[in-house]
């Protein structure tokens, strides 16, 4: 990682509304969605685990072939 942590966690504000838009077609991995927003996985990262503690979004229990989990909005759920 070649930002300070603190830099990174900070974006979280400006990047919710990108992330939440890269997930309104459906569930994506952390990779997909770093690669939707443009951004280093290792940051999305960081993001997409602010915005699950905060309920913003939440994991699929399944897990994809190469082991990630999918992300998507509570209103994405099926339940």
């Amino acid at each position: 990682m070649s930002r300070d942590v603190r830099e990174i966690v900070r974006e979280e504000q400006w990047m919710r509304p990108r992330i939440l838009e890269a997930l309104a077609s459906g569930p994506l991995t952390v990779p997909e969605i770093a690669a939707a927003i443009g951004r280093p996985a290792d940051e999305a990262m960081f993001w997409v685990m602010g915005m699950r503690k905060y309920g913003y979004l939440h994991e699929l229990k399944e897990k994809t072939g190469d082991g990630y989990f999918r992300y998507e909005t509570p209103a994405g759920s099926a339940s």
